[in-house]
């Protein structure tokens, strides 16, 4: 949920999901935590050019200028939104197993009571 293009309503989103699917609270705040500001340009960088794979031919390169303007976000928005969708779910998959996968081999064997 912290890549998800919800700025401002990731955490209260995430929440609203942890009550719904009976998670741990605590866990769930600390992972929607993954936009803090030094990420940011990161994961806006990294969805934009994930986005640039669903448009084949109409996706755009990122230049750095001073003219930027309304016109030309509006122009990247688009893509920007596809790729953050995609990343956010992608990174929830691949880190969901990798998390079962580590739960799984450090699973301590439990003694039986008795």
């Amino acid at each position: 949920m912290g890549i998800i293009p919800i700025w401002g309503f990731q955490l209260i989103a995430a929440i609203f999901l942890a009550i719904l699917f009976r998670l741990n609270k605590a866990l769930v705040i600390i992972a929607a935590n993954i936009s803090v500001p030094p990420m940011i340009p990161l994961i806006i960088y990294l969805s934009y050019k994930v986005g640039g794979y669903w448009f084949n031919n109409g996706s755009s390169t990122i230049e750095y200028s001073k003219m930027i303007s309304l016109r030309s976000i509006r122009n990247n928005f688009t893509q920007y939104l596809y790729g953050s969708v995609t990343l956010a779910v992608v990174a929830g998959v691949v880190f969901g197993l990798l998390t079962f996968t580590l739960l799984k081999l450090l699973k301590r064997k439990s003694i039986p009571a008795g």
